[in-house]
């Protein structure tokens, strides 16, 4: 293939993609270049595919907002369905801290079952001894 009918399939797949994205464009990639590091370049494929996932958290948003019985949204039902996206720091710290409380939690319940073990090992092998001396009465009877 040569170099022409790649910029032409490009041309033609950027074409294609800016009719069915759901923002401006040109809105996208500014916003894009204003958060990013004035050295970093954006691909054409990066700016159709931030623009298709901005237009998938607005459906996500809506679709939260339509299991709400009211006809009006109101800004309080809007926080409520994009609390997910405004505040994830806050949701992976949350997850964070209960991922250690469920370490300390299994470390708590492995040295109780360590403790256990211990404490009635004694009986255990007794219970065991027992058992053995039984099995080997019914043996000895049924020969």
């Amino acid at each position: 293939m040569s170099e022409e009918e790649i910029i032409e399939q490009t041309e033609e797949y950027t074409d294609e993609e800016e009719e069915k994205l759901p923002f401006a464009k040109a809105e996208v990639v500014r916003l894009m270049k204003e958060n990013l590091d004035d050295d970093k370049m954006i691909r054409e494929r990066v700016k159709v595919e931030m623009n298709k996932f901005l237009g998938e958290v607005l459906k996500n948003v809506c679709k939260q907002l339509n299991e709400y019985p009211y006809t009006t949204i109101e800004y309080e039902m809007l926080k409520e369905s994009t609390y997910p996206y405004t505040n994830i720091e806050r949701i992976n710290q949350e997850k964070e801290r209960i991922l250690l409380h469920l370490e300390a939690i299994k470390a708590d319940c492995n040295a109780l079952a360590m403790d256990v073990q211990k404490t009635l090992k004694l009986k255990d092998v007794m219970e065991e001894d027992t058992f053995a001396d039984f099995s080997a009465d019914d043996e000895e009877e049924e020969e």
